[in-house]
């Protein structure tokens, strides 16, 4: 297998490490608006000779197309900002890759009533084109990081192995992690967080279907395993929402986000002062994106491994009826310690814990246990073999019995 990385921030710079420990694969090349970037990866985990760098622009369907046919791809990882998502995806089709990303085409609000409707969801331009991908034969799996990804698999494995009924899917995702030196650092891409935690949250429901409500609502403490303990987390925009009740039948399902209060302070000012908005303005002379400027202006999260300190988790709690017609709940997740991934990689735990995924699904394409075409998510595919591939590469999942809640 030959892979084309899209991107060497911190995700694509972080599975780098991982992939140079497996041998299913025989290059990768990682290309990236700044080539210098995409080089620093390749000399730094690229000891073996099988990685290399390019330079590519990833708004650019037609360059991300023959840069995949240059290199003799057979697929594109995505590793982008998800604004970038519809031009590699477009420039998958054309070349006639292969293609996984871990966030989705972006959504657009409802133009009337954004904290009741839906507009445009999340993932929407994409399965628009899946009947092309069925009749070429190829894969698009999309939402295949962390969450998304792990998370629907987790949700996937307990529909199979651990429930006759599911009322409840909820995605839930917190940490204790602390960055010495720094008042306010994101741990993640601040342009995509301010997409996600911003637009209106969306919610599935089985008699309902789709609905949003307003941004940072629903909030409720969750117990993070892990040495992690109480988090707060409210509801938020994500793909889990989308995907899960497409190959999972359950009753709802919801995402919620530990943000913390002075996080959603934070990015409420944003919002306030316009600072959260994409289109240029115009300062003196020159146009500017203002989200590009706060991206600027504020620490890159690629390298904030050596500060951080504390763990990240990320799960689904799923709630229903047991396979021995008994109420049950469990949460299934996937803790990752920043001190550890930074010994171990270099790397931040949070993009590490994204970036570990979509290696273990390239492993399982390559090796012909997870196979398709069309548009689709990590729910459709076995997720046992993902469990235990996860488990391989030494970083274990886990689940939590909890008590049932009162009906």
């Amino acid at each position: 297998m030959k892979i084309l990385v899209i991107g060497s921030g911190g995700v694509g710079a972080a599975l780098a490490p991982i992939a140079a420990r497996r041998d299913f694969f025989e290059s990768i090349v990682f290309a990236d608006i700044d080539e210098s970037r995409a080089r620093r990866v390749v000399d730094r985990y690229g000891a073996d000779g099988r990685f290399a760098a390019a330079k590519v622009d990833a708004t650019d369907a037609g360059q991300v197309a023959a840069l995949a046919r240059s290199t003799g791809a057979d697929v594109i990882l995505n590793a982008a900002d998800p604004r970038f998502v519809m031009p590699v995806f477009e420039g998958a089709i054309e070349a006639g890759t292969d293609y996984l990303d871990m966030a989705m085409s972006l959504s657009e609000p409802h133009p009337e009533r954004p904290y009741e409707e839906v507009g445009k969801k999340l993932g929407d331009d994409q399965f628009a084109l899946a009947g092309l991908w069925e009749e070429r034969g190829k894969l698009a799996l999309v939402g295949i990081g962390i969450e998304p990804g792990a998370a629907d698999v987790f949700a996937k494995y307990a529909a199979e192995h651990l429930f006759s009924s599911i009322d409840e899917v909820g995605i839930r995702d917190g940490s204790n992690i602390e960055i010495a030196g720094h008042e306010f650092a994101p741990t993640f891409s601040i342009w995509t967080t301010i997409e996600e935690c911003l637009n209106p949250p969306i919610v599935w429901e089985r008699e309902r279907g789709w609905f949003t409500t307003a941004p940072f609502s629903e909030p409720e403490v969750f117990v993070f395993p892990g040495g992690i303990g109480e988090v707060e987390c409210v509801n938020v925009e994500h793909e889990e929402v989308i995907l899960v009740p497409r190959w999972v039948s359950c009753d709802r399902v919801t995402f919620k986000y530990g943000l913390g209060d002075e996080f959603i302070d934070v990015l409420k000012t944003l919002h306030k002062l316009r600072l959260d908005r994409v289109d240029p303005v115009r300062v003196r002379d020159v146009f500017v994106s203002p989200r590009e400027v706060v991206a600027a202006v504020l620490p890159d999260p690629a390298f904030l491994g050596e500060e951080m300190t504390g763990a990240t988790c990320a799960g689904a709690w799923v709630r229903g009826t047991g396979t021995d017609g008994r109420p049950r709940e469990v949460y299934l997740y996937h803790v990752v310690d920043s001190q550890e991934t930074w010994r171990r990689d270099g790397a931040q735990a949070v993009t590490w814990q994204t970036a570990i995924n979509p290696v273990v699904a390239l492993e399982l394409i390559a090796s012909g246990v997870w196979s398709g075409a069309g548009v689709l998510g990590p729910e459709a595919f076995d997720p046992v073999p993902f469990l235990d591939l996860l488990n391989a590469y030494g970083s274990p999942w886990g689940m939590t019995e909890m008590t049932p809640r009162a009906t």
